[in-house]
């Protein structure tokens, strides 16, 4: 069964034509096809239409939050509920185009794991495309996964890549980026983009600087999410490092000011470097303190079976047999 996940925000005048194009779709595909919408808090008609779709559709269902949660939260909702082994997101706003699933699945057949759409030509005003392609190369280059439209809203992947990932903020930017982390083959496809016809765009400044400050917190979990002390360490080593060296420096110089007279004497204390070396002492132990306090967070609270991800199974056993902390 194909899952079609649609998050929806304010989006009253666009929900009947998507349906009536994803019904016109679901015709030329292979295996069931299920709909669910998330109504994230909207205070239009969005909700009234979606009822009325499940009610003459029994392949349709909603969820409805009780205030505005996020795209995150509305997408977490709608994988848990999913019953599809392949699962499709879709913003409701009519830009993303029902019609490309068919291809988007076929690169699923080839063997992989996540599709990505890619937005080739975009109708957008270039005050929201130039941003993007900026925040799409800095994901691609801080991240390694390469990709030209990381936050399309058209997404095609296994469920096994819904149980594998954990997104909640403004975190859905970045569900390629972990789902490479953790494994999962990710390829791009293009996919038409369509002008708004109808509904508000809920891009802004602030969406710009919130998914800026995601994607280092997506650099941060992907690389040293199970062993923070390795970043902390380094940067403490680092500070404490130069710290010592400005201290043993001046250590130094004191003894041949005033123990072998080797040149003149001048006070220490007055001494720009006495001060940036015990700065740097001081913050490269506190980073070495939050390190240690980190890793052992970790290490209390991680499930051994969140560091690796089996791709397949043949006569071994299940997960709770392999679970390492069920062999101690």
């Amino acid at each position: 069964m194909l899952s079609i996940i649609i998050p929806v925000m304010n989006e009253e005048g666009s929900l009947r034509a998507l349906y009536g194009e994803i019904v016109a779709v679901r015709g030329a595909l292979t295996e069931p096809v299920e709909i669910v919408f998330i109504d994230d808090g909207s205070t239009d008609g969005s909700w009234a239409i979606i009822a009325e779709l499940a009610a003459a559709d029994p392949s349709v269902s909603g969820i409805r939050f009780r205030r505005n949660f996020g795209k995150s939260a509305a997408l977490t909702a709608g994988m848990a509920a999913a019953r599809g082994d392949r699962i499709a997101m879709m913003d409701a706003d009519l830009q993303d185009d029902p019609a490309e699933l068919p291809a988007m699945l076929a690169r699923l057949d080839e063997g992989c794991d996540l599709v990505n759409g890619w937005k080739k030509l975009r109708h957008d005003p270039w005050h929201k495309v130039f941003p993007s392609r900026v925040f799409n190369g800095m994901i691609s280059r801080l991240t390694g996964l390469k990709l030209h439209d990381h936050n399309c809203g058209l997404k095609v992947f296994r469920k096994d890549v819904a149980n594998e990932i954990n997104i909640y903020g403004e975190l859905h930017r970045f569900i390629a980026v972990l789902a490479h982390a953790r494994g999962f083959r990710v390829v791009e496809q293009p996919v038409r983009h369509r002008p708004r016809t109808s509904g508000k765009s809920k891009y802004g400044i602030r969406r710009f600087l919130r998914g800026l400050l995601d994607l280092f917190t997506v650099k941060f979990l992907t690389g040293f999410g199970e062993r923070p002390g390795h970043m902390l360490g380094a940067f403490g080593l680092l500070f404490f490092g130069l710290g010592m060296l400005g201290m043993g420096w001046l250590a130094f110089d004191w003894l041949m000011m005033n123990a072998f007279h080797v040149w003149e004497p001048e006070p220490i204390g007055s001494r720009p470097l006495l001060a940036y070396s015990i700065a740097s002492v001081l913050l490269g132990g506190q980073a070495l303190s939050l390190g240690f306090i980190s890793e052992l967070i970790v290490s209390n609270t991680l499930d051994p079976r969140r560091t690796y991800s089996v791709a397949e199974r043949r006569g071994t056993p299940d997960d709770g047999a392999d679970d390492p902390a069920a062999r101690t």
